[in-house]
């Protein structure tokens, strides 16, 4: 773990301006050590053409609440991440309402970390997803 201080949600939300974070409205609401949640509505531009929670919605989710907690959590030295490996479990669906997305690393090594991710349908408390992915830690050259 680095001993660096850990950023905060407007931190992590300043690096996604202009991103696909904005074009599904998700955001940052707590940063914790071994921890990063985000929200995300479920609207229309969310669903799928069966009028479902589209699978992308959830996993851009997943992967994303992930990525922050990956950044957020990178070992002193290191650049930056990228995710070399994901998968998701759909447990539910939504049409309506927000997303919670809580992720919490398993594995925080020097070259890779892995981190699971549960997305809940806030309106019924339901876990609608479980997530992995393995973050590749990016040194500089």
């Amino acid at each position: 773990m680095s001993n660096r201080s850990l950023p905060t949600p407007e931190q992590l939300m300043s690096k996604a301006q202009g991103t696909l974070v904005d074009e599904l409205d998700m955001e940052v609401v707590a940063v914790a050590e071994g921890r990063v949640e985000m929200s995300m509505p479920v609207t229309h531009r969310h669903l799928a053409p069966n009028h479902y929670l589209h699978g992308g919605s959830v996993v851009a989710l997943a992967d994303t609440t992930c990525g922050m907690g990956a950044f957020a959590h990178l070992p002193d030295g290191a650049e930056a991440f990228t995710t070399i490996e994901l998968k998701t479990n759909f447990l539910g669906t939504a049409t309506i309402g927000s997303l919670r997305c809580i992720a919490t690393p398993h594995h925080m090594g020097r070259t890779t970390q892995v981190w699971d991710a549960d997305v809940i349908h806030v309106d019924t408390g339901k876990t609608i997803a479980r997530f992995r992915c393995t973050q590749m830690v990016l040194w500089p050259k």
